[in-house]
């Protein structure tokens, strides 16, 4: 079993602190906004593969730090003009696969606390149970399809999925914003609140998931997860080699 005194401060983008068997998870670059990078990638898959075989968790908000949950923006273009071998590209395929999975398999009660933008990975909060967002934040897929890549790390599932494939197919297309009272709309969040009140009301919510038996809270997670984990399984891999392979055909001509 893993412990929290072990793993809670071996990451460098990743902040976490436990009280009453609610773990905070925070991201962060330099104690400050998320600035997605591979390392942040790669200590994404590790966290939640420690938190899920840690049993002294029973419920974990996910949020980020001050008012932006992950950044930044891509420009068009921005992704594909970097140059990844496909060695490189190999092993971002890998662990993209596992980090997914991973989330899913933490089997308590997840919440996300969104924070401000979500504009690299916004499909990683919406891999909870809860979701919770600030006034300013917003989802944008903005690293994939307007960055040079194909939508395939996982985004090709999720918003078709929460979605219906016609919206989603539009917001992966064109990097659409979907601001807070928009998500909501759409099912893609539960409630909106102002930074003031984001935490502490991510907080209440784990709290009366609290009071419920342990074995309740688990089997809820492992039925509310089952579907959404089913099409992972199907196609996350399809879409991880997809992106690879238009990659690495778009940068060797």
């Amino acid at each position: 079993m893993a412990s929290l005194t072990t793993y809670g401060s071996a990451f460098e983008t990743i902040g976490m602190r436990r009280d009453n068997g609610v773990l905070e998870v925070r991201l962060h670059t330099n104690d400050g906004p998320l600035c997605w990078s591979l390392k942040a990638h790669e200590e994404l898959e590790q966290a939640f593969l420690d938190i899920s075989r840690d049993d002294e968790n029973e419920v974990v908000i996910l949020t980020g730090t001050a008012d932006e949950f992950s950044g930044p923006e891509v420009a068009a273009g921005e992704s594909a003009s970097r140059t990844i071998s496909p060695a490189q590209f190999a092993d971002i395929v890998r662990v993209g696969r596992r980090l997914i999975m991973n989330l899913l398999d933490i089997p308590v009660p997840v919440i996300a606390a969104v924070n401000g933008p979500a504009r690299r990975h916004p499909e990683l909060p919406l891999l909870s149970d809860i979701v919770l967002m600030s006034e300013n934040a917003l989802f944008q897929d903005s690293a994939h399809f307007r960055g040079g890549l194909a939508p395939g790390d996982g985004v090709h599932v999720v918003f078709p999925h929460l979605m219906g494939q016609i919206r989603a197919s539009y917001f992966l297309l064109t990097a659409q914003e979907i601001d807070a009272a928009e998500a909501k709309t759409l099912g893609l969040a539960n409630e909106v609140l102002t930074q003031e009140r984001l935490m502490p009301r991510a907080r209440e919510l784990a709290l009366s998931l609290m009071a419920q038996s342990p074995s309740v809270r688990r089997a809820t997670r492992s039925l509310l997860t089952h579907e959404l984990k089913a099409k992972m399984h199907n196609l996350l891999a399809l879409g991880l080699l997809a992106e690879s392979q238009a990659y690495v055909q778009q940068t060797s001509r």
